[in-house]
């Protein structure tokens, strides 16, 4: 009696999902394409459908990752049983049109793909959490093992990159589209004209660009091994840019991309979070070395991933950051005033310092290992 009111609530959130990541892309086509001096208004056709349909979904009225990468996908070609494969999958919406934004968004498509064989190892541990006994600790060692595997493989699915985008095509004509209200160095303030047509509509607060730190995966994760209290930690204070700048401490970066993320995500990390036998302390409780290993290897493999993602940010944004754009025929554009060679002003699309964040994010998880001679946090 329920299939059909079920099927039609599922029908409705994909119509919503769809609808945002089409008015989502209309967006940022229209805020780029604007002369990048001029003010950012959007004009009430972009903004009330978005920010009614982004209200629905409980989401920023803005690109998020979920829109490049987890509902911009099809298959190349059809399937017996239409379950998606690595090799098996195309990106939908390109800014571009190019093999470089397709394999960009493809990367991260493959690696959330793989990443749901650590989803089901994780509810194995889970389930042999409950049993707590020798056998169940031996299980969970050989499937902690199992998850270092896969996050090595992830590690080289993101690596992979290089073999289909170019560097300098992606920072120069790609990354410029999804930008955020503050991922660039000149924050212009996103006006949505006609926000008073709508009085249940209210301005929005949250205008990041699309950011691989709203991966639920990575956020699962960080939970499920319990380094999210070293990974999700406070920002620490940025150096001002000028001598007025106020100095504040920002809100943990990680912790805020979970607002960008599918809210059924959120429930899941969530629920995640609060799970009654957690794999850190059931480690640290058990006194088993092996099984200390098993998971002081998860959680260097997770270090060792994160090292990854700085070195695909060192080739694709902090490397072409450094050299004028290019131009046909040969010659450079030169943009005035810039600082070449300045990692400082560098901007994550999530709007953070990037290289440094990167780096303290990197620091954290590896801080995070535990200490086999006295098993402490």
């Amino acid at each position: 009696m329920n299939i059909l009111p079920i099927n039609a609530l599922k029908r409705s959130e994909v119509m919503l999902r769809r609808a945002h990541h089409v008015l989502g892309w209309i967006l940022h086509f229209y805020i780029h394409s604007l002369p990048p001096d001029a003010p950012v208004v959007i004009p009430p056709p972009i903004t009330l459908p978005l920010l009614q349909v982004s209200a629905q979904l409980e989401l920023p009225p803005i690109l998020t990752y979920s829109d490049d990468v987890l509902y911009n996908w099809a298959l190349k070609s059809p399937s017996l049983n239409g379950l998606p494969t690595l090799d098996n999958l195309r990106a939908q919406t390109l800014f571009t049109s190019t093999n470089d934004e397709s394999e960009f968004y493809l990367t991260s498509a493959r690696i959330e793909l793989k990443g749901v064989d650590i989803l089901e190892l994780m509810q194995m541990i889970m389930d042999e959490a409950f049993v707590g006994d020798n056998i169940a600790y031996r299980r969970i060692t050989s499937y902690l093992i199992q998850i270092s595997d896969v996050i090595n493989e992830l590690r080289a699915i993101l690596l992979s990159v290089r073999d289909g985008c170019d560097p300098s095509t992606f920072y120069h004509e790609i990354r410029p589209w999804f930008r955020g209200q503050d991922s660039g160095q000149v924050t212009r303030k996103w006006v949505f004209e006609g926000i008073e047509m709508d009085p249940t509509l209210q301005e929005p607060t949250e205008l990041s660009g699309p950011s691989a730190g709203q991966s639920s995966l990575i956020h699962a994760m960080d939970v499920f091994f319990g380094v999210d209290r070293y990974s999700h930690a406070t920002s620490p204070i940025e150096s001002p840019i000028s001598p007025t700048e106020t100095l504040k401490p920002k809100p943990a970066f990680l912790d805020r991309m979970q607002l960008y993320m599918p809210r059924h995500h959120r429930a899941f990390l969530k629920h995640l979070s609060s799970a009654p036998r957690p794999l850190r302390e059931l480690v640290l409780n058990a006194r088993d070395s092996v099984m200390l290993d098993a998971y002081n290897g998860a959680v260097k493999a997770l270090k060792e991933f994160r090292d990854a993602h700085m070195t695909v940010v060192a080739v694709y944004i902090v490397g072409p950051s450094r050299r004028p754009a290019p131009v046909p025929g040969g010659e450079v554009r030169v943009d005035v005033g810039k600082n070449y060679g300045s990692d400082r002003l560098l901007k994550g699309t999530g709007g953070t310092e990037l290289v440094r964040f990167l780096k303290d994010i990197r620091d954290r998880t590896a801080a995070a290992v535990l200490d086999p001679d006295t098993h402490s946090t």
